[in-house]
């Protein structure tokens, strides 16, 4: 720890966003970046805690006072070393990553203003890329090979720890390039997709191979291959590992759900990712927020990337409506440390024009030569259940219509179910947890890896 009193004397100072007029014209990252004198002061206000609830309250167990204390003293490569330990991929989590960390640290925790562990992250691995530190290995080969199901997160995770362990690895994906997540329901003014390619080349160069459009067939444990090879994974592979996801996203079966105009959150943010890598839809096939009142259905982080990107798209208008009460600002008493801190969230995409709303039922769509024209939606509450569990929702005012040509829902994802598998067969990620974190699934990856590293030993 260089400086024991900086903690005291330095102001947390974060990077800050471009500015709105700027970047809503265009899908550029909206995060900036600090000057490596002020980065590495950021990183002087890490105590180096007795003990460190950052590292804690990490999934992947980052050490954070450690690498901190390698970027104040301006050891870059030494803190991408340390960083790299227990993170494969910081270029991921410091951009996306809601950094429990943050909300574990000591300085949080008493003054408000924790250190900026994501940001630090972040410019610690894009230095790493710039100036070389990020090599590439050849691992020795043990003569097993794994399939994995996937190539999102936790799929990357997986082929990634495996690989170095010596295992063959072959990632099968069923969209035309990797990612999952993180590519096509990220939105690119969060994650340039650069920087997934950028990893992705290391991992090929490292011996991982990808397969791309690949249909798989979970109950078979088959899949056809982009030049339509029937491939038996039980027979290619010594072990499989699911990392598919959570694909079957929460839908609202309200009346009036078949009209056009209505839309799953991933169906634009999908899209719209591929439009921008490339691809071409035709007018019919577009989902477009360009002139329209738009209404997002869901008040999580899905629902703040269809704000940012019905921006982007020339909206007219966005309202987001969420069931579940308004929660409160700074401060939650209901969820005290060590619990995640409960409070409003105010993103970059909401700072660029949103009616927000909270305790809002829908009811039923409305419209018009069979496009949606509006929702209509009730003000509710929520009382306590007297037999415990989840509160009783009661009408709390009169419905009322919100006009929207243009419905996203974005409520969450259901948990997969899987059929029985042999033992060689292992599940990661949101696979099998349902949905979660990025920085929760790469963990997972990597304790998927774990496992079937011991199920060879075991042999």
């Amino acid at each position: 720890m260089g400086n024991p009193k900086a903690f005291l004397t330095v102001p947390r100072k974060e990077a800050g966003y471009r500015p709105i007029n700027d970047r809503i014209q265009d899908f550029g990252e909206v995060e900036q970046t600090l000057n490596t004198k002020d980065r590495q002061e950021q990183a002087s206000r890490c105590m180096d805690c007795g003990v460190p609830f950052c590292h804690w309250a990490c999934p992947l167990g980052n050490k954070d006072p450690e690498w901190n204390d390698a970027l104040y003293h301006g050891e870059w490569e030494t803190a991408y070393k340390i960083l790299k330990k227990s993170n494969p991929f910081p270029e991921f989590t410091g951009r996306i990553c809601p950094a429990l960390c943050e909300k574990a640290c000591v300085l949080y925790l008493t003054t408000g203003d924790a250190v900026t562990n994501r940001e630090n992250e972040c410019a610690i691995a894009e230095r790493a890329f710039l100036e070389g530190y990020v090599t590439i290995e050849h691992p020795e080969r043990n003569g097993k090979k794994v399939a994995v199901i996937g190539s999102g997160p936790a799929g990357l995770s997986t082929a990634n720890a495996l690989n170095y362990m010596g295992y063959e690895v072959t990632v099968f994906e069923k969209n035309e390039a990797a990612g999952g997540l993180l590519r096509y329901g990220i939105p690119n003014f969060k994650l340039n997709k650069k920087i997934i390619d950028r990893r992705i080349h290391v991992m090929e160069q490292e011996g991982v191979k990808f397969v791309y459009d690949a249909a798989v067939n979970l109950e078979k444990l088959e899949v056809l291959d982009n030049l339509e090879h029937l491939v038996s994974l039980e027979k290619d592979f010594d072990a499989i590992v699911v990392a598919t996801g959570t694909p079957t996203a929460r839908d609202l079966k309200a009346p009036g759900r078949e009209l056009k105009g209505i839309h799953l959150a991933l169906e634009l943010l999908g899209q719209q990712n591929r439009v921008l890598a490339g691809k071409e839809f035709s007018k019919e096939e577009r989902v477009t927020a360009k002139g329209k009142n738009v209404l997002v259905i869901g008040g999580g982080d899905t629902g703040s990337d269809c704000i940012g990107t019905a921006h982007r798209q020339g909206c007219k208008s966005v309202t987001q409506i969420e069931i579940m009460p308004k929660p409160p600002v700074g401060h939650n008493p209901n969820t005290p440390w060590p619990n995640w801190p409960v409070i409003l969230k105010t993103t970059s995409s909401h700072e660029e024009g949103c009616t927000r709303r909270w305790n809002i039922n829908t009811l039923e769509f409305l419209g018009e030569d069979g496009h949606v024209t509006g929702v209509r939606v009730q003000p509710i509450d929520w009382k306590p259940n007297p037999e415990g569990g989840r509160p009783i929702m009661v009408e709390a005012g009169e419905p009322e219509v919100i006009q929207a040509e243009l419905v996203l829902l974005a409520m969450g994802f259901l948990k997969p179910e899987h059929p029985e598998y042999p033992e060689n067969v292992f599940i990661c990620g949101d696979a099998a947890s349902g949905a979660s974190l990025v920085v929760r699934a790469i963990a997972s990856g990597k304790k998927t890896a774990e496992a079937v590293d011991a199920y060879f030993k075991k042999m």
